[in-house]
């Protein structure tokens, strides 16, 4: 049975697509600084991260340092500032091999310097940077994905990491890479040491602070003053790493952001416990100091993002991270209900209760008409925040029960869904605050809009594709049959690329893969013509060539503009033997029972509707038990990068490789690397060869007075050479015969074959002729009529009788069961 794949697939192999496309997009003229935070920004919406780091060397050559981050705190997963170049590290060993290293939960083990990271089913990656004039780096992305980062991430991972490059040292471009002031502070005293350059920060001199740390944070903005004060406290500190984003009003009345990282040192030997760390200047850490930047970098995300999951991932890199929010979600409405698309963080266990009740597989959608307080927000269409303490229904109250804002998503007069955005802690909504979430509602709600509609297109053309491709494949005898279907991720393009399994009379099966030339409507249309009428041809009992050379000659006659390659083969499952036609197409790959492989070497013809008259000529091909038939288009083994004879001699040597008793895992495998900016088509057959063989043996009956007569005589010599003659219904046998012989030789014209084949005890009785007229069986005849009765007779001796259609005529058969 074939398992096409679908959208979800589809949707995937985009990523990196359009990750390209945002990379080619980057401006020129921007700083090595400024483009290395944006390749950070665009890992995190492509490749699923929820967190990423850049580390390079540090001025002493023997330790990485952190130059850049994104996404959730790094505090989260237990990571470093500095990672020793000597040590057992992920980003040490990917510089030191030179190679990406992919570590999930029991990877991450192997590393020393890992096993200090937070516990956790997350998974990381380490890719080397390019080497440049200022040395060489290392990009680390942490995901909670199940399973860790897919193979679509990691090509998103790989290409932007190959994009990146390590900025200049200080002082070289900018100074966005100093580390910063430092600073000591006892938390008993709340005595403070600092350095010059801290104290410059803060816009204070030397002779202006007193040592005191409430000096400093009667700088603070006052929106801001509760965060900073949960980071210093001692009834708040706790174990690990700290980072915080806050704003500070200087002396001279200019206000300015600043980024605090800290650690707790425990009391020991006497000493109480410090918190250390570093303040740097945060409006050099990022590419704007103010909300209005934000917004920016916020709309340059989405003008990228393509699908829903895509619109939703830039959100929540674009906000969670400045707002310090514990939870987001973005959801997309349909009907009365919220269909979420992205949760940070991804887990059940971080959600309310009825989310979780109403979870569906990965997501859930959970009803609007539960949460009477979210219903109002949509309909009032403005962003709503609530303070922590605010009476809730509990399905919103556990999102943030610090602080909870909900964002409605207008587009096109009507709400496209809502983003939630919670806290745990008590959280104060600034005004720069609310600006922003109103300002980053109406940029979500336009791109979530433009998402719906481009998911639906692209399912719309999905749908379509898979209309005109056969819903299954029908089980065959003495064979197994797989096809996969993988649509180019180009836009919304139609693909012309067909394939069909098509069971002849006689244990003989029609294999069919074509690829029409171009990838829109009109491809699309002509290749449901072609594979219809190619199927239209194979019933009618022609041979290879002449199905192909009737289908060149049809779609000659359309007078079209594109032209069709095909591949043929007509497989005989009884004897194990198959007749290869190809027109314009890549040939048949062979895997033998010993597991060697080989290109067929078959004669082709032209392009269907390139001549008018051309020949196809037939290669035969030899099929053991055990054998693998593949057939496949030119977007497998074909790309820019990769030339045909190429992918051909890949695709033989993957399938010697595989395993051919499971062909659903073989498919799957040779589509991992496919080439997404054309649509796929890939059939296997694996011949067993059947239990039974047929007996057959054939009678040209010629038109002499005696012809019935020597018809059942060839009939009876037959049946005692299969030790059959005794049989019971053996004059049944005889007596089906006289009526198909004598009505074929009274009502046509031309030869007339007799055919008989014994399988299982079951016989088949078939007379070819070249009359394409069905015979009739008659309703109802009276007692003075001379004829007619024959098809009568034949239908109460048999267990089955009917006709098909034969290079013409037609031949019609008897099956009768030999008690």
């Amino acid at each position: 049975m074939t398992d096409v794949v679908g959208e979800g697939a589809a949707e995937q192999g985009s990523r990196s697509l359009r990750a390209e496309l945002a990379l080619k997009a980057l401006d020129a003229d921007l700083g090595a600084r400024e483009r290395l935070r944006r390749v950070v920004e665009q890992a995190l919406v492509f490749a699923g991260a929820s967190l990423v780091a850049v580390y390079a060397p540090g001025g002493s050559g023997d330790e990485l340092c952190l130059i850049e981050s994104a996404g959730v705190p790094r505090t989260l997963y237990g990571l470093r500032t500095g990672y020793p170049l000597s040590g057992g590290s992920a980003v040490a060993d990917a510089l030191r091999l030179g190679r990406p290293l992919w570590c999930g939960p029991e990877e991450r083990a192997a590393h020393p310097e890992a096993r200090r990271t937070a516990a956790g089913d997350h998974a990381l990656a380490a890719l080397p940077l390019p080497r440049g004039r200022h040395g060489r780096g290392c990009l680390l992305a942490v995901t909670e994905r199940p399973g860790g980062f897919d193979a679509e991430d990691r090509r998103c991972l790989e290409l932007l990491a190959a994009a990146a490059s390590c900025p200049p040292p200080s002082g070289a471009e900018d100074t966005a890479e100093r580390p910063g002031s430092s600073f000591s502070l006892a938390t008993d005293t709340g005595r403070i040491e600092v350095d010059d350059e801290m104290l410059e920060l803060f816009g204070l001199g030397p002779d202006d602070f007193d040592g005191r740390v409430e000096t400093l944070l009667a700088l603070t903005v006052p929106e801001d003053l509760p965060a900073l004060m949960s980071v210093v406290e001692a009834d708040h500190l706790s174990g690990g790493e700290r980072e915080l984003e806050f704003r500070i009003m200087r002396p001279s009345g200019e206000q300015c952001w600043l980024w605090l990282r800290g650690r707790l040192l425990p009391a020991a030997d006497g000493r109480p416990a410090r918190l250390v760390g570093t303040v740097t200047d945060a409006s050099k850490l990022r590419s704007g100091g103010n909300e209005v930047a934000r917004v920016q970098r916020l709309a340059a995300a989405l003008a990228t993002a393509g699908t829903v999951r895509d619109v939703g991932r830039a959100v929540v890199t674009a906000l969670r991270r400045p707002l310090l929010a514990d939870r987001m979600a973005l959801a997309a409405l349909e009907g009365d209900r919220l269909v979420v698309t992205v949760l940070d963080p991804p887990e059940p266990e971080a959600w309310p209760e009825l989310w979780r009740a109403e979870w569906r597989t990965e997501w859930p959608d959970a009803p609007v008409r539960t949460m009477p307080t979210l219903a109002a927000a949509l309909r009032e269409g403005r962003a709503a925040i609530w303070p922590a303490g605010t009476p809730l229904e509990p399905a919103l109250a556990d999102v943030g029960p610090g602080g909870l804002a909900v964002l409605p998503l207008p587009a096109g007069g009507r709400m496209a869904g809502a983003c939630l955005i919670g806290w745990d802690s008590p959280h104060d909504f600034g005004p720069d605050e609310r600006a922003l979430l109103t300002a980053s509602a109406g940029l979500a709600g336009q791109a979530l809009l433009r998402a719906h509609a481009f998911d639906a297109e692209h399912e719309l053309v999905g749908m379509l594709q898979r209309t005109l491709l056969p819903r299954r494949l029908p089980a065959l005898p003495g064979a197994e049959a797989v096809a996969r279907y993988l649509p180019t991720t180009a836009g919304l393009e139609v693909g012309g690329d067909w394939y069909d399994v098509i069971p002849l009379p006689d244990h003989h099966v029609a294999l069919v893969i074509g690829d029409v030339q171009g990838h829109n409507a009109q491809a699309a249309t002509l290749m449901g013509q072609m594979r219809t009428a190619v199927r239209a041809y194979a019933v009618e009992g022609h041979p290879p060539d002449v199905v192909v050379s009737r289908a060149n000659r049809l779609l000659t006659g359309m007078e079209s503009d594109l032209f069709a390659t095909c591949c043929y083969v007509d497989v005989d499952m009884a004897e194990g033997t198959a007749w290869c036609v190809r027109a314009g197409h890549l040939p048949p790959v062979l895997r033998h029972p010993d597991g060697t492989t080989a290109v067929v070497d078959a004669e082709g013809g032209p392009p269907l509707g390139v001549l008018d008259r051309a020949d196809f000529p037939m290669t035969q091909l030899a099929l053991r038990p055990g054998t693998l038939l593949a057939l496949t288009t030119d977007g497998l083994v074909e790309s820019s990068e990769l030339p045909l004879d190429d992918g051909l001699r890949r695709m033989a040597g993957e399938l010697a490789a595989a395993d051919p008793s499971r062909l659903g895992p073989v498919a799957d495998a040779l589509l991992a690397d496919a080439n997404r900016g054309d649509d796929v088509a890939l059939l296997l057959m694996r011949y067993d060869g059947m239990a039974l063989r047929p007996l057959r043996e054939s009678w040209t009956v010629w038109r002499v007075p005696e012809a019935v007569r020597h018809a059942r005589r060839f009939t009876r010599r037959t049946l005692r050479s299969w030790g059959a003659a005794e049989a019971a219904d053996a004059d049944a046998v005889q007596l089906v015969v006289s009526e198909l012989v004598t009505n074929a030789l009274a009502h046509t014209e031309g030869p007339v074959r007799l055919d008989l084949t014994l399988v299982d005890g079951r016989l088949r009785v078939a007379v070819a002729d070249s009359s394409p007229r069905t015979p009739v069986k008659p309703t109802s005849i009276g007692w003075e009529a001379t004829g007619g009765r024959g098809i009568l007779l034949v239908e109460a001796m048999s267990t089955a009788w009917g006709t098909v259609p034969v290079s013409g005529g037609k031949q019609v058969w008897s099956d009768i069961a030999l008690g």
